[in-house]
Protein backbone atom coordinates (compact mmCIF):
# COMPACT_ATOMS: atom_id res chain seq x y z
CA UNK A 1 0.00 0.00 0.00
CA UNK A 2 1.63 3.57 -0.85
CA UNK A 3 1.04 6.34 1.43
CA UNK A 4 -0.64 9.30 0.29
CA UNK A 5 1.64 11.87 0.50
CA UNK A 6 4.20 9.95 -1.04
CA UNK A 7 1.80 9.27 -4.18
CA UNK A 8 1.13 13.02 -4.51
CA UNK A 9 4.97 12.98 -4.43
CA UNK A 10 5.27 10.60 -7.25
CA UNK A 11 2.86 12.37 -9.05
CA UNK A 12 4.12 15.54 -8.74
CA UNK A 13 7.35 13.94 -9.82
CA UNK A 14 5.89 13.17 -13.57
CA UNK A 15 3.99 16.39 -14.12
CA UNK A 16 7.24 17.85 -13.77
CA UNK A 17 9.26 15.50 -15.57
CA UNK A 18 6.72 15.60 -18.40
CA UNK A 19 7.15 19.52 -18.30
CA UNK A 20 10.70 19.65 -18.37
CA UNK A 21 12.22 16.87 -19.86
CA UNK A 22 11.51 15.54 -23.20
CA UNK A 23 11.45 12.18 -23.82
CA UNK A 24 14.49 10.21 -25.37
CA UNK A 25 12.33 8.27 -28.22
CA UNK A 26 11.32 12.07 -28.92
CA UNK A 27 14.26 13.64 -28.57
CA UNK A 28 16.24 10.71 -30.63
CA UNK A 29 13.51 11.31 -33.61
CA UNK A 30 14.23 15.10 -33.64
CA UNK A 31 18.22 14.51 -33.93
CA UNK A 32 17.61 12.11 -36.23
CA UNK A 33 15.24 15.06 -38.64
CA UNK A 34 18.19 17.55 -38.23
CA UNK A 35 20.83 15.12 -39.15
CA UNK A 36 18.62 13.90 -42.42
CA UNK A 37 17.60 17.44 -43.13
CA UNK A 38 18.84 19.46 -46.30
CA UNK A 39 16.82 22.87 -46.55
CA UNK A 40 19.03 24.90 -44.22
CA UNK A 41 16.00 27.20 -43.00
CA UNK A 42 14.57 23.55 -41.58
CA UNK A 43 17.96 22.77 -40.20
CA UNK A 44 18.52 25.85 -38.10
CA UNK A 45 14.18 25.03 -37.04
CA UNK A 46 15.29 21.80 -35.58
CA UNK A 47 18.55 23.26 -34.02
CA UNK A 48 17.00 25.73 -32.33
CA UNK A 49 14.53 23.25 -31.28
CA UNK A 50 17.03 20.67 -29.87
CA UNK A 51 18.82 23.53 -28.00
CA UNK A 52 15.57 24.23 -26.36
CA UNK A 53 15.41 20.76 -25.42
CA UNK A 54 18.77 21.03 -23.82
CA UNK A 55 17.86 24.57 -22.06
CA UNK A 56 14.66 23.81 -20.44
CA UNK A 57 16.66 20.82 -19.10
CA UNK A 58 19.36 22.59 -17.77
CA UNK A 59 17.31 25.39 -16.32
CA UNK A 60 14.60 23.39 -15.22
CA UNK A 61 11.91 25.49 -17.30
CA UNK A 62 9.70 24.09 -19.12
CA UNK A 63 10.12 23.19 -22.58
CA UNK A 64 7.48 25.23 -23.40
CA UNK A 65 5.20 28.27 -22.15
CA UNK A 66 2.07 26.64 -22.99
CA UNK A 67 2.26 23.86 -20.45
CA UNK A 68 -0.50 22.52 -21.76
CA UNK A 69 -4.29 21.30 -20.24
CA UNK A 70 -3.37 18.39 -17.69
CA UNK A 71 -4.31 15.11 -19.34
CA UNK A 72 -4.21 11.87 -17.32
CA UNK A 73 -4.21 8.04 -18.30
CA UNK A 74 -4.87 5.90 -15.24
CA UNK A 75 -4.77 2.22 -15.65
CA UNK A 76 -5.72 0.28 -12.62
CA UNK A 77 -4.69 -3.62 -12.59
CA UNK A 78 -7.59 -6.17 -11.50
CA UNK A 79 -4.53 -7.26 -9.04
CA UNK A 80 -3.75 -3.64 -7.63
CA UNK A 81 -4.60 -4.18 -3.90
CA UNK A 82 -4.71 -0.61 -3.17
CA UNK A 83 -8.39 0.14 -3.51
CA UNK A 84 -8.31 3.47 -0.73
CA UNK A 85 -6.86 5.91 -3.29
CA UNK A 86 -8.54 8.89 -4.30
CA UNK A 87 -7.07 9.48 -7.40
CA UNK A 88 -9.16 12.04 -8.70
CA UNK A 89 -8.45 14.21 -5.39
CA UNK A 90 -4.57 13.23 -5.46
CA UNK A 91 -4.14 14.25 -8.84
CA UNK A 92 -6.08 17.89 -8.47
CA UNK A 93 -4.13 18.33 -5.32
CA UNK A 94 -0.82 17.42 -7.71
CA UNK A 95 -1.91 19.91 -10.37
CA UNK A 96 -2.56 22.44 -8.24
CA UNK A 97 0.54 22.31 -6.26
CA UNK A 98 2.79 21.89 -9.14
CA UNK A 99 1.38 25.01 -11.19
CA UNK A 100 2.60 26.64 -8.42
CA UNK A 101 5.77 24.94 -7.66
CA UNK A 102 7.42 24.58 -11.30
CA UNK A 103 5.74 26.78 -12.40
CA UNK A 104 3.20 26.01 -14.94
CA UNK A 105 0.91 28.90 -17.23
CA UNK A 106 -2.89 28.59 -15.53
CA UNK A 107 -4.71 27.40 -19.03
CA UNK A 108 -7.81 26.38 -17.22
CA UNK A 109 -10.57 28.68 -18.06
CA UNK A 110 -14.21 28.49 -17.67
CA UNK A 111 -15.84 28.66 -21.17
CA UNK A 112 -18.94 30.44 -20.01
CA UNK A 113 -17.27 33.21 -18.01
CA UNK A 114 -13.60 33.24 -19.55
CA UNK A 115 -12.80 33.75 -16.22
CA UNK A 116 -9.55 31.78 -15.35
CA UNK A 117 -9.18 29.53 -12.48
CA UNK A 118 -5.81 30.12 -12.05
CA UNK A 119 -4.52 26.74 -10.80
CA UNK A 120 -5.66 24.20 -13.90
CA UNK A 121 -7.77 22.54 -12.25
CA UNK A 122 -11.47 23.24 -12.26
CA UNK A 123 -15.02 21.66 -13.61
CA UNK A 124 -13.37 18.03 -15.58
CA UNK A 125 -10.26 19.17 -15.14
CA UNK A 126 -7.69 17.92 -14.56
CA UNK A 127 -8.77 15.77 -17.88
CA UNK A 128 -8.59 11.96 -16.11
CA UNK A 129 -9.43 8.75 -18.08
CA UNK A 130 -9.83 5.42 -16.24
CA UNK A 131 -8.92 1.99 -17.89
CA UNK A 132 -8.64 -1.79 -16.52
CA UNK A 133 -6.15 -4.24 -17.03
CA UNK A 134 -5.17 -7.37 -16.14
CA UNK A 135 -2.03 -6.73 -14.37
CA UNK A 136 -1.01 -5.89 -10.38
CA UNK A 137 -0.36 -2.33 -10.67
CA UNK A 138 -1.24 1.36 -11.14
CA UNK A 139 0.14 2.96 -14.17
CA UNK A 140 -0.47 7.56 -14.35
CA UNK A 141 0.66 8.22 -17.50
CA UNK A 142 0.74 12.25 -17.38
CA UNK A 143 0.30 13.91 -20.92
CA UNK A 144 0.07 17.95 -21.64
CA UNK A 145 -1.10 18.92 -24.75
CA UNK A 146 -0.79 22.43 -25.56
CA UNK A 147 -3.37 24.57 -27.57
CA UNK A 148 -1.63 24.90 -30.95
CA UNK A 149 -1.79 21.50 -31.59
CA UNK A 150 -5.01 20.33 -29.89
CA UNK A 151 -6.51 22.91 -31.85
CA UNK A 152 -6.25 20.96 -35.03
CA UNK A 153 -8.06 18.01 -33.62
CA UNK A 154 -11.12 17.05 -36.20
CA UNK A 155 -13.61 14.37 -36.41
CA UNK A 156 -15.16 13.06 -39.57
CA UNK A 157 -18.66 10.88 -39.66
CA UNK A 158 -17.54 8.83 -42.85
CA UNK A 159 -20.37 6.52 -44.84
CA UNK A 160 -19.43 3.20 -43.54
CA UNK A 161 -18.73 2.40 -47.76
CA UNK A 162 -16.01 4.81 -47.37
CA UNK A 163 -12.80 2.98 -48.84
CA UNK A 164 -9.50 3.20 -47.51
CA UNK A 165 -8.56 5.31 -50.81
CA UNK A 166 -10.50 7.62 -49.56
CA UNK A 167 -9.86 7.45 -45.51
CA UNK A 168 -5.93 8.05 -46.57
CA UNK A 169 -7.45 11.54 -48.73
CA UNK A 170 -9.00 12.63 -45.62
CA UNK A 171 -5.80 12.11 -43.45
CA UNK A 172 -3.53 13.44 -45.77
CA UNK A 173 -5.44 16.66 -46.91
CA UNK A 174 -6.10 17.12 -43.00
CA UNK A 175 -2.46 16.91 -42.37
CA UNK A 176 -1.87 19.40 -45.32
CA UNK A 177 -4.34 22.19 -43.51
CA UNK A 178 -3.04 21.85 -40.52
CA UNK A 179 0.06 20.57 -39.90
CA UNK A 180 1.65 24.01 -40.41
CA UNK A 181 -0.42 25.75 -37.29
CA UNK A 182 0.39 22.47 -35.29
CA UNK A 183 4.39 23.65 -34.48
CA UNK A 184 5.93 20.82 -36.89
CA UNK A 185 7.97 18.31 -36.76
CA UNK A 186 4.07 16.83 -35.60
CA UNK A 187 3.26 13.37 -34.70
CA UNK A 188 -0.12 12.24 -35.89
CA UNK A 189 -2.39 9.92 -34.21
CA UNK A 190 -5.71 8.71 -36.08
CA UNK A 191 -8.25 6.96 -34.28
CA UNK A 192 -10.75 4.63 -36.72
CA UNK A 193 -14.09 3.36 -35.95
CA UNK A 194 -15.89 3.02 -32.74
CA UNK A 195 -18.33 5.39 -32.01
CA UNK A 196 -17.47 9.73 -32.18
CA UNK A 197 -16.00 9.46 -28.62
CA UNK A 198 -13.93 6.32 -28.61
CA UNK A 199 -12.22 7.37 -32.16
CA UNK A 200 -11.13 10.92 -30.79
CA UNK A 201 -9.93 8.74 -27.54
CA UNK A 202 -7.77 6.36 -29.50
CA UNK A 203 -6.26 8.96 -31.64
CA UNK A 204 -5.21 11.11 -28.63
CA UNK A 205 -3.82 7.98 -27.09
CA UNK A 206 -1.72 7.26 -30.25
CA UNK A 207 0.33 9.89 -29.64
CA UNK A 208 1.66 7.95 -26.86
CA UNK A 209 3.36 5.39 -28.87
CA UNK A 210 6.83 5.26 -28.33
CA UNK A 211 8.07 6.76 -31.69
CA UNK A 212 9.92 4.05 -33.88
CA UNK A 213 7.84 1.07 -32.64
CA UNK A 214 5.95 -0.82 -34.79
CA UNK A 215 2.07 -1.02 -35.16
CA UNK A 216 1.18 -4.77 -34.04
CA UNK A 217 -1.56 -4.70 -37.18
CA UNK A 218 1.21 -5.37 -40.34
CA UNK A 219 -1.93 -3.89 -42.32
CA UNK A 220 -1.84 -0.47 -39.98
CA UNK A 221 2.00 -0.36 -39.95
CA UNK A 222 2.24 -0.41 -43.44
CA UNK A 223 -0.42 2.43 -43.63
CA UNK A 224 1.64 4.19 -40.96
CA UNK A 225 4.53 4.18 -43.23
CA UNK A 226 2.93 4.98 -46.27
CA UNK A 227 0.98 7.74 -44.62
CA UNK A 228 4.12 9.17 -42.99
CA UNK A 229 6.27 9.16 -46.25
CA UNK A 230 3.56 11.08 -48.20
CA UNK A 231 3.22 13.58 -45.08
CA UNK A 232 7.02 14.02 -45.61
CA UNK A 233 7.01 14.85 -49.21
CA UNK A 234 4.27 17.56 -48.84
CA UNK A 235 7.39 19.51 -47.81
CA UNK A 236 5.60 21.70 -45.04
CA UNK A 237 8.88 20.91 -42.63
CA UNK A 238 9.93 22.39 -39.88
CA UNK A 239 7.52 24.64 -38.38
CA UNK A 240 5.99 24.65 -41.70
CA UNK A 241 8.99 26.71 -43.37
CA UNK A 242 10.11 24.23 -45.83
CA UNK A 243 12.01 21.41 -45.21
CA UNK A 244 11.95 17.43 -45.90
CA UNK A 245 10.36 16.81 -41.78
CA UNK A 246 7.09 17.86 -41.41
CA UNK A 247 5.78 14.41 -39.45
CA UNK A 248 8.36 12.15 -36.91
CA UNK A 249 5.54 9.45 -36.91
CA UNK A 250 2.12 8.48 -37.89
CA UNK A 251 0.18 6.71 -35.44
CA UNK A 252 -2.97 4.72 -36.04
CA UNK A 253 -5.34 2.83 -33.80
CA UNK A 254 -9.00 1.02 -34.70
CA UNK A 255 -12.28 -0.21 -32.86
CA UNK A 256 -14.85 -1.76 -34.56
CA UNK A 257 -17.79 0.14 -35.37
CA UNK A 258 -21.32 -0.05 -35.59
CA UNK A 259 -22.38 -1.51 -39.04
CA UNK A 260 -23.84 1.86 -40.09
CA UNK A 261 -20.98 4.16 -39.48
CA UNK A 262 -17.56 5.20 -39.47
CA UNK A 263 -15.76 7.78 -37.40
CA UNK A 264 -12.57 9.29 -38.44
CA UNK A 265 -10.82 11.04 -35.48
CA UNK A 266 -7.57 12.70 -36.32
CA UNK A 267 -5.19 14.18 -33.39
CA UNK A 268 -2.15 16.06 -34.21
CA UNK A 269 0.96 16.59 -31.53
CA UNK A 270 3.79 19.47 -31.61
CA UNK A 271 7.16 18.28 -31.50
CA UNK A 272 7.23 19.35 -28.02
CA UNK A 273 5.78 15.75 -27.08
CA UNK A 274 5.48 15.64 -23.05
CA UNK A 275 4.68 12.65 -21.37
CA UNK A 276 5.70 10.99 -17.88
CA UNK A 277 4.89 7.86 -16.53
CA UNK A 278 4.22 6.60 -12.81
CA UNK A 279 4.02 2.76 -12.61
CA UNK A 280 3.21 1.54 -8.92
CA UNK A 281 3.19 -1.69 -7.80
CA UNK A 282 1.35 -3.85 -5.18
CA UNK A 283 3.61 -3.13 -2.67
CA UNK A 284 3.58 0.33 -2.70
CA UNK A 285 7.21 0.82 -4.98
CA UNK A 286 7.19 2.84 -7.71
CA UNK A 287 9.25 3.85 -10.69
CA UNK A 288 8.60 6.99 -13.11
CA UNK A 289 9.53 6.55 -16.54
Amino acid sequence: MIVEEDFLKAVKNIITKASLDLPEDVVSALKTAYEIEQTPTAKAVLNSILNNIQLAKKLRKPICQDTGLPFFIVEIGRRFNDCKIDYENILTRAVKESTIEIPLRPNCVNPLTDLNTGDNTGRHAPIIFYNFNNTDSLTITYFPKGAGSENQTSLYMLTPSSSLKYIKKIILKHVVKKAGLSCPPIIVGVGLGGAADTALLLAKKALLRPLGSKNEDTSLAELETELLDLINKTGIGPMGLGGDTTALAVHIDYACRHTASLPLAISIQCWAARKAQLVINKTGDYKII
